[in-house]
């Protein structure tokens, strides 16, 4: 546990504005990311809260820290290294650029219970079932960054968050829980996750001004 404290030390987070997109759209294609994690090899970014902002709720809704965990879109952040180190090691994550999964693999190389793997999260090569919590921090976000109107999104956009919900829905065991994390609010978002295999509860989070929402999508046994 100390080796991994030290390890995490030594990691910086990104402050760098020109890993920023010109265009928000930017944050929902590969290449963007390609580079950007190519700029950031030593370098973490975490979208809107971290380990210790979400421990509790964490705690809550994950039953058990042997749980089978599935980290949709990792990135650079430290969310896995930081709940490795608080006892959830059975994580798989996963992201479609293989610079940061590489990056993320060497800087993880003393965790090693957690895998790190190549995949899109609309076309996941895992099993039916074999996950029991799935964790979204930013990455459904991404997919939604669009030019359209956000009481009107494009059709292309409802598409690829349709995907990634519905493979969420395969790859997730009865009774497992999917946790989204995001300043998205319900009246917005709840047309994406409404499906008849589970029920959604919301959770606010607020930090004295900025108003965040913990969406639990709980799959029926």
């Amino acid at each position: 546990m100390q080796q991994e404290n030290e390890e995490s030390a030594h990691i910086k987070a990104s402050t760098d504005l020109a890993v920023l997109p010109t265009n928000n759209t930017e944050y929902g294609t590969k290449d963007y990311w390609q580079k950007r994690y190519a700029q950031e090899a030593d370098s973490s970014f975490d979208w809107f809260k971290t380990y210790k902002d979400l421990d509790q709720l964490f705690s809550k809704y994950i039953a058990s820290k042997g749980a089978r965990i599935l980290m949709l879109g990792c990135g650079n952040s430290t969310l896995s290294e930081d709940m490795y180190s608080a006892g959830y090691q059975n994580i798989v994550n996963v992201d479609y650029s293989d610079v940061v999964i590489e990056c993320m693999r060497q800087r993880t190389r003393h965790m090693d219970k957690m895998a790190w793997e190549v995949m899109d999260v609309r076309e996941m090569h895992l099993d039916d079932g074999s996950i029991d919590v799935a964790v979204d921090k930013g990455t459904l976000d991404a997919l939604m960054c669009d030019k359209g109107n956000v009481w009107e999104p494009s059709a292309e956009l409802c598409e690829n968050v349709r995907r990634e919900v519905n493979e969420v829905d395969r790859v997730l065991a009865p009774g497992g829980r999917f946790i989204w994390i995001t300043f998205g609010q319900p009246h917005f978002h709840m047309r994406h996750l409404q499906r008849d295999s589970w029920d959604v509860a919301v959770e606010r989070l607020n930090d004295g001004g900025f108003e965040y929402f913990f969406y639990v999508m709980s799959k029926r046994v």
